[in-house]
Protein backbone atom coordinates (compact mmCIF):
# COMPACT_ATOMS: atom_id res chain seq x y z
CA UNK A 1 0.00 0.00 0.00
CA UNK A 2 2.76 2.48 0.64
CA UNK A 3 4.38 2.19 -2.18
CA UNK A 4 0.85 2.46 -4.64
CA UNK A 5 1.03 5.83 -2.28
CA UNK A 6 4.31 6.81 -2.92
CA UNK A 7 4.03 5.94 -7.03
CA UNK A 8 0.53 7.85 -7.15
CA UNK A 9 2.20 10.92 -5.15
CA UNK A 10 5.02 10.78 -7.36
CA UNK A 11 2.53 10.98 -10.35
CA UNK A 12 0.94 13.31 -9.39
CA UNK A 13 3.37 15.74 -8.62
CA UNK A 14 5.15 15.03 -11.99
CA UNK A 15 1.59 15.75 -13.57
CA UNK A 16 1.23 19.21 -11.86
CA UNK A 17 4.76 19.88 -12.64
CA UNK A 18 4.35 19.41 -16.10
CA UNK A 19 1.53 21.36 -16.17
CA UNK A 20 3.35 24.39 -14.30
CA UNK A 21 4.34 26.12 -18.03
CA UNK A 22 -0.10 26.75 -18.69
CA UNK A 23 0.31 29.28 -15.66
CA UNK A 24 2.10 31.80 -17.83
CA UNK A 25 -0.95 31.89 -20.75
CA UNK A 26 -4.24 33.24 -20.46
CA UNK A 27 -5.37 30.12 -22.60
CA UNK A 28 -4.37 27.29 -23.75
CA UNK A 29 -5.64 24.11 -26.20
CA UNK A 30 -4.75 20.62 -26.91
CA UNK A 31 -1.79 19.58 -28.48
CA UNK A 32 -2.18 18.66 -32.51
CA UNK A 33 0.91 18.35 -34.98
CA UNK A 34 2.91 17.73 -31.26
CA UNK A 35 2.29 22.08 -30.90
CA UNK A 36 -0.59 23.79 -28.66
CA UNK A 37 -1.89 26.91 -29.30
CA UNK A 38 -1.37 29.44 -26.88
CA UNK A 39 -1.92 33.03 -25.80
CA UNK A 40 -1.35 36.05 -23.41
CA UNK A 41 -2.28 39.24 -24.00
CA UNK A 42 -3.79 38.98 -27.31
CA UNK A 43 -0.77 37.22 -28.93
CA UNK A 44 -0.71 33.72 -29.60
CA UNK A 45 1.97 31.66 -30.42
CA UNK A 46 2.86 27.63 -30.07
CA UNK A 47 4.43 25.89 -26.99
CA UNK A 48 5.81 22.05 -27.76
CA UNK A 49 4.60 18.89 -25.31
CA UNK A 50 7.46 20.51 -22.84
CA UNK A 51 5.66 23.83 -22.70
CA UNK A 52 8.56 25.13 -24.30
CA UNK A 53 7.72 27.97 -26.45
CA UNK A 54 8.51 27.41 -30.11
CA UNK A 55 6.64 30.26 -32.18
CA UNK A 56 6.37 33.16 -30.88
CA UNK A 57 3.61 35.14 -29.04
CA UNK A 58 3.83 37.28 -32.38
CA UNK A 59 0.18 36.39 -33.77
CA UNK A 60 -2.78 38.29 -34.26
CA UNK A 61 -4.66 35.15 -34.13
CA UNK A 62 -4.18 31.40 -35.14
CA UNK A 63 -5.72 28.22 -35.84
CA UNK A 64 -5.18 24.72 -34.88
CA UNK A 65 -2.88 22.92 -36.72
CA UNK A 66 -4.73 20.72 -39.56
CA UNK A 67 -3.53 18.38 -41.71
CA UNK A 68 0.35 19.51 -40.79
CA UNK A 69 -0.51 23.37 -41.32
CA UNK A 70 -1.99 26.12 -38.98
CA UNK A 71 -3.21 29.46 -40.54
CA UNK A 72 -1.91 32.41 -38.74
CA UNK A 73 -2.57 36.13 -38.46
CA UNK A 74 -0.45 39.23 -38.37
CA UNK A 75 -0.38 42.79 -39.45
CA UNK A 76 -3.98 41.78 -41.06
CA UNK A 77 -3.19 39.52 -42.65
CA UNK A 78 -3.31 35.19 -43.20
CA UNK A 79 -0.36 32.78 -43.74
CA UNK A 80 0.33 29.35 -42.71
CA UNK A 81 2.96 27.38 -40.59
CA UNK A 82 4.02 24.06 -40.90
CA UNK A 83 4.31 21.45 -38.16
CA UNK A 84 7.64 22.77 -37.40
CA UNK A 85 6.53 26.08 -36.36
CA UNK A 86 8.00 27.84 -39.72
CA UNK A 87 5.75 30.78 -41.49
CA UNK A 88 6.18 28.33 -44.77
CA UNK A 89 3.29 30.83 -46.30
CA UNK A 90 3.50 34.96 -45.73
CA UNK A 91 0.58 36.31 -44.07
CA UNK A 92 -0.64 37.92 -47.18
CA UNK A 93 -4.17 36.95 -47.77
CA UNK A 94 -7.45 38.70 -46.12
CA UNK A 95 -8.19 35.66 -44.91
CA UNK A 96 -7.42 31.97 -44.38
CA UNK A 97 -8.81 28.62 -43.54
CA UNK A 98 -7.29 25.29 -42.30
CA UNK A 99 -5.79 22.57 -44.55
CA UNK A 100 -7.30 19.73 -45.89
CA UNK A 101 -6.07 17.31 -48.80
CA UNK A 102 -3.27 18.90 -49.23
CA UNK A 103 -4.67 22.48 -50.14
CA UNK A 104 -5.78 25.13 -47.49
CA UNK A 105 -8.22 28.44 -48.21
CA UNK A 106 -7.20 31.82 -48.87
CA UNK A 107 -9.20 34.85 -49.86
CA UNK A 108 -7.63 38.24 -51.76
CA UNK A 109 -10.23 41.09 -52.67
CA UNK A 110 -13.25 38.98 -51.55
CA UNK A 111 -12.43 36.11 -53.70
CA UNK A 112 -11.76 32.56 -52.16
CA UNK A 113 -9.24 29.96 -53.60
CA UNK A 114 -6.99 26.81 -52.05
CA UNK A 115 -2.84 27.29 -51.89
CA UNK A 116 -0.72 24.04 -51.33
CA UNK A 117 1.97 23.68 -49.00
CA UNK A 118 4.05 25.68 -51.06
CA UNK A 119 2.32 28.50 -50.95
CA UNK A 120 1.39 27.94 -54.91
CA UNK A 121 -1.91 28.77 -55.98
CA UNK A 122 -3.39 25.45 -56.63
CA UNK A 123 -7.36 26.01 -57.23
CA UNK A 124 -7.79 29.79 -58.46
CA UNK A 125 -9.50 32.72 -56.15
CA UNK A 126 -13.05 32.52 -57.72
CA UNK A 127 -15.20 31.80 -55.05
CA UNK A 128 -17.19 33.70 -52.99
CA UNK A 129 -16.91 31.79 -50.29
CA UNK A 130 -15.82 27.84 -49.99
CA UNK A 131 -15.16 25.05 -47.09
CA UNK A 132 -12.42 22.80 -46.28
CA UNK A 133 -11.90 19.52 -48.26
CA UNK A 134 -13.55 16.92 -46.65
CA UNK A 135 -13.21 13.68 -47.83
CA UNK A 136 -11.76 14.83 -51.43
CA UNK A 137 -14.63 17.01 -52.18
CA UNK A 138 -14.92 20.91 -50.80
CA UNK A 139 -18.44 22.88 -50.88
CA UNK A 140 -17.62 26.29 -52.97
CA UNK A 141 -20.05 29.57 -53.51
CA UNK A 142 -20.33 31.07 -57.07
CA UNK A 143 -22.77 33.77 -57.34
CA UNK A 144 -24.99 33.02 -54.52
CA UNK A 145 -25.04 29.04 -55.30
CA UNK A 146 -22.96 26.05 -53.92
CA UNK A 147 -21.61 23.33 -55.46
CA UNK A 148 -18.49 20.68 -55.05
CA UNK A 149 -15.30 20.65 -56.19
CA UNK A 150 -12.46 17.84 -56.13
CA UNK A 151 -8.85 18.90 -55.33
CA UNK A 152 -7.72 19.58 -58.95
CA UNK A 153 -10.52 22.20 -58.55
CA UNK A 154 -13.12 20.18 -61.23
CA UNK A 155 -16.61 21.05 -60.38
CA UNK A 156 -17.90 17.66 -59.49
CA UNK A 157 -21.44 18.48 -58.61
CA UNK A 158 -22.78 21.38 -60.58
CA UNK A 159 -22.75 24.31 -58.07
CA UNK A 160 -26.73 24.76 -58.21
CA UNK A 161 -27.76 25.22 -54.39
CA UNK A 162 -28.67 27.20 -52.12
CA UNK A 163 -26.13 26.03 -49.27
CA UNK A 164 -24.40 22.80 -48.91
CA UNK A 165 -22.42 21.76 -46.14
CA UNK A 166 -19.05 19.57 -46.33
CA UNK A 167 -19.23 16.19 -46.33
CA UNK A 168 -19.26 13.04 -44.08
CA UNK A 169 -19.34 9.52 -43.89
CA UNK A 170 -20.40 9.55 -48.23
CA UNK A 171 -22.78 12.23 -48.15
CA UNK A 172 -23.73 16.62 -47.54
CA UNK A 173 -26.46 18.30 -46.93
CA UNK A 174 -27.67 20.34 -49.11
CA UNK A 175 -30.50 22.92 -49.73
CA UNK A 176 -32.35 23.37 -52.85
CA UNK A 177 -34.21 26.64 -53.98
CA UNK A 178 -37.96 24.94 -52.74
CA UNK A 179 -36.40 25.03 -49.58
CA UNK A 180 -36.10 22.02 -48.60
CA UNK A 181 -32.72 20.13 -47.48
CA UNK A 182 -31.63 16.71 -49.42
CA UNK A 183 -28.51 14.63 -48.97
CA UNK A 184 -26.36 13.99 -51.42
CA UNK A 185 -23.82 11.72 -52.57
CA UNK A 186 -20.46 11.71 -54.47
CA UNK A 187 -22.19 11.32 -57.37
CA UNK A 188 -24.40 13.81 -57.12
CA UNK A 189 -27.37 12.03 -56.23
CA UNK A 190 -30.14 13.42 -54.11
CA UNK A 191 -32.61 12.16 -51.50
CA UNK A 192 -34.82 14.41 -49.49
CA UNK A 193 -33.95 14.51 -45.36
CA UNK A 194 -37.08 13.51 -43.76
CA UNK A 195 -35.60 13.42 -40.02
Amino acid sequence: MKYYVLITALLLSSFSWGQEWTKQYDNYDDFNNGLALVSKAGKKGYVNQQGKLVVPLDYDDAMHFSDGMAAVKKGGKWGFLDSTGKEVIPCQYEDANSFASGLGIVAKNGRFGFVDRTGKLAVPMVYENASCFSEGLAAVCKKGLWGYINTSGDEVIPVKYNYAVSFYQGSAKVLKANGKWYYIDKAGKESLVTD
